[in-house]
Parts: structure tokens; sequence; C-alpha cells
């Protein structure tokens, strides 16, 4: 099976690895997660020019027909950069709803200008009692003549803070936990009703509780069917999953060649620390955890991309070995850079934590370890 890059695969590595060497370096990075907004405008603008926002949407919404596999490029590429631009929060979880659910009008009138950088947007789907459950839905949508009343609550939303439209999901029907009577409605962010409580996340990035009460929207503003917004919501989930994974390799590989390149500058009792044997075979363990790491990620791209059966186990176990594994490697690049690893000024230290946030995204390994389990 030939597992090489195509042309688009290709050009975009290339594309993302010059930005990051040449725009953005760490200390870049640092300016931006510490402004106001956590990410710069000017770089998510070009972000929009180099087509990247395009990539997983359809020709016909202006997109590059892009799939798992273009994905799986980007965020590894831009995972070494550890940019704070909220790739995740715009293009993979709003934009997955988006390219699923909306109409011609909704697409013009949210999905357009997103692909264009020119909307922020957000799929606000955490609840406080839900621990990963997408099902366990509480907050509620109740029908008024040609409106709806929305109340309920929503936690860790990404980008939530800085977000123009946020998609919510609501309880149209059932009880808490039934998949089916969820609806998916698209709420400009200074709706009356609706408060934000920003904040800063350990990794740098931002995010932000959000509050529903009495909070009214048209009918325009149902994306799909109602009562039919789950199955949307879940294969949407399913990609930032993968996405995220994608990242988290793409941080492991970092974090193994910049371990290896300190232990080949370090010296101790006036030989380089990479010469003594126990380091190396702990290193040869973090090369070790990458490998696995790689080749679990292409078996869930390839199972995503051909809508196998086999793909949500496979994202399982995919999100189980960064739970695991992928921490493993983190603490032991820390620790093979000493006290140091820990620092504020060391890379080395905001990638651990940004790896530390992703094994908790979207499940953490024990969650997923029991989904494979059933």
């Amino acid at each position: 099976m030939d597992f090489s890059l195509n042309e688009l695969q290709t050009m975009m590595a290339d594309s993302v690895g010059k930005f990051i060497d040449n725009e953005y370096d760490f200390d870049t990075r640092q300016e931006y997660a510490g402004s106001e907004r956590g990410f710069s405008d000017d770089v998510w603008k070009t972000f929009a020019e180099l087509g990247w926002m395009a990539v997983p949407f359809a020709e016909e919404d202006g997109g590059l027909g892009g799939g798992p596999a273009e994905i799986m490029v980007l965020m590894q590429s831009l995972a070494r950069g550890l940019v704070v631009e909220p790739y995740i929060a715009n293009v993979i979880l709003a934009g997955g709803i988006l390219k699923r659910f909306a109409n011609e009008t909704q697409k013009e009138q949210w999905l357009h200008p997103m692909i264009a950088g020119e909307l922020q947007a957000t799929l606000a789907f955490n609840e406080p009692q839900a621990r990963y459950e997408l099902a366990n839905v509480a907050t509620t949508a109740t029908q008024d003549s040609n409106h709806w009343v929305l109340n309920g609550r929503k936690g860790l939303v990404l980008n939530g803070g800085t977000s123009d439209l946020l998609l919510i999901p609501a309880r149209t029907a059932g009880d808490i936990g039934d998949e089916h009577g969820i609806t998916l409605f698209a709420v400009a962010a200074d709706s009356d009703g609706l408060s934000c409580n920003a904040y800063a996340t350990v990794d740098g990035l931002r995010a932000a509780e959000i509050t529903l009460e009495g909070v009214r929207v048209s009918g325009d503003a149902v994306l799909g069917n109602v009562d039919e917004g789950y199955a949307a919501l879940s294969a949407t989930i399913d990609d930032a999953t993968l996405a995220v994974c994608a990242e988290a390799v793409g941080i492991m590989y970092a974090l193994k060649d910049k371990t290896v390149q300190y232990s080949k500058d370090r010296s101790q009792f006036g030989v380089p620390i990479g010469s003594f044997q126990a380091l190396q075979h702990r290193m040869v363990d973090m090369l070790m955890a990458c490998e696995q790491a790689q080749s679990l990620l292409m078996w869930a791209v390839m199972t995503n991309a051909e809508g196998s059966d086999e793909s949500r186990r496979a994202v399982s176990a995919m999100k189980y070995m960064i739970g695991t594994a992928g921490q493993k490697l983190g603490e032991e690049a820390v620790q093979i850079h000493g006290g140091m690893g820990v620092t504020w000024e060391l890379d080395v230290a905001h990638y651990f934590k940004r790896l530390t946030a992703i094994c908790t995204l979207f499940g953490n390994a024990d969650w997923h370890l029991d989904k494979l389990a059933t």
C-alpha cells in the first residue's frame, strides 16, 4: 500500500512548514497567546489566503475537497508551531456542522465568510453534567410561534469568547441521554440572554462558559431537521477527535526531536548526556511511541475516509494511545530536559501542556478504552 503524500498534501505540508519556520517562531507564538484575543487576526487572514481554511470543504462550497488525510497532514504540520489560532473550533467543529446540515442560504451567511477568515465560529456542545456523552444534552429549546427559546449552559466552549457565531445543540424532544430529540441552532454571540465568561486554558488557547437564558432565535437558525441533529454532531466530534490526534502525533515527534537534540548539546561529566545508555533507551522508547502513534493515526484516517464501520473504533484506539503512550512521552521529554523542562521560557513545557490538554479533549483515555471494550 502506498502511504506517500499526493501533490496537494505535499504542497500543504511545505506551505505550513515554511510559514512556521519563517513567521511563527516560539516567541511570536507566545506574544499572540498573551494578546487580548489570544491569537493574531493577521495570521488568521493568512490561513484563509493560503487556503488552509478551505481544506475539508466541498469545491461547490468554496473548499478544496480535502478529507481526513489532508487534515492529518495539516494538523501535524501546524503542531510543530503550537499555533494558537482557533482552527479546530472554526474549521473542524463549526465547519463540520455547517457543511453537513446548513442549507445554501445558511452556507452563504455563515460558512463562506468563515472559510474567508471573516467570521469566527465554534460548536458549543459540552455541558457540565455530560462528561463526554454527546447525547447528554440538558439545554432546551422550546418553540414559540416562529421562534425558538433556548435555555441552558455550555462549558469549555473552544474559542467561545471571540466567536461571532455559536452552534448550539439543544433538546427539543425526549429525555436527557436520548440521541433523538437533539436539534442544532446557529446563535449570534451578541444575542439577548446569552452571557459568556471567557478564560485562558492551560495550553495557551482560549475557551468560555456560555449561559443561555431565554435566548430567542428565528426558525432560520435551525440547522438541518428538528430533533435529528445527533448524527451530524457525532460525526463532527469524530472528525475533531481525529484532528487533535494528528496534532498530538505532530507534538510527540517535535518533543522527541527536541529531546534528542538537547541530549547531544547538554554535557555532563565532560560528555554529552546522549552518550548515557540509560537515556538512549528512554529516547528509543520515545521514538517507538511516535511510530506506533503514527501507524494508528494512519489506520484511523483511512477507515474514516472510507466510511468504514471500524472508523470509530480506530479513533478511540488512537485517542487511548495519545492519552497513555503520548502522555508518557511528554513526561519523558520534560524529565530528560531537567528542571528547565517545566519553565515558561522553554517551548518543551508548552508542547507538554498542549499534549496534556489534548488528552482530555473529546474523551480521555479511560473513556475511549470503555468505548473500545463495549
